[in-house]
């Protein structure tokens, strides 16, 4: 993983435009595996975040950003929405509603903002890393960062396992 020379994503250039500190990250893999990912990054499986895009009982789209080892709990996502059920999209629905192919997926940049929950856990974290809008490619930021930028909202998202 070389951080010299790294071609910038639109992500990277949206926050430079926004000033925002962050430190890219490329490497190379067909694996779209995020604890793969986060093993080639050098970092832990909680520090890496993965980007998913649901559909709601009430037609709407929403983001929900966990770490690369964490299941999605689906109940709690409806519960922090305020709706019946959420479902995941179609894998051959995210770049036609997003604009980023499956393992590139940015909760900045996409054809359209949805509202968007990062999991509470994040805040732990001195920076995580998550999709830089291109599978291969990362930023590192701090999460309050990305939260204050994007207006996320934080809550418990995943599934609660015995480990």
């Amino acid at each position: 993983m070389s951080n010299k020379t790294i071609e910038k994503t639109m992500v990277m250039k949206i926050l430079d435009k926004q000033k925002i500190t962050y430190i890219p990250h490329h490497y190379e893999s067909d694996s779209l595996d995020a604890v793969t990912c986060s093993k080639m990054l050098g970092k832990e499986a909680h520090q890496v975040y993965k980007t998913l895009v649901t559909v709601g009982s009430d037609n709407n789209h929403y983001c929900f950003m966990i770490p690369a080892n964490k299941e999605l709990d689906l109940k709690k996502c409806a519960k922090v929405v305020g709706i019946k059920k959420i479902e995941m999209i179609p894998q051959k629905e995210l770049e036609p509603l997003t604009g980023y192919v499956h393992g590139g997926c940015s909760p900045i940049g996409m054809k359209k903002r949805f509202l968007t929950f990062i999991e509470e856990e994040s805040l732990k974290e001195e920076t995580i890393c998550y999709s830089a809008g291109r599978v291969g490619y990362q930023v590192e930021t701090k999460p309050t960062d990305l939260i204050n930028f994007m207006k996320i909202k934080t809550a418990n998202l995943i599934k609660d396992c015995e480990e």
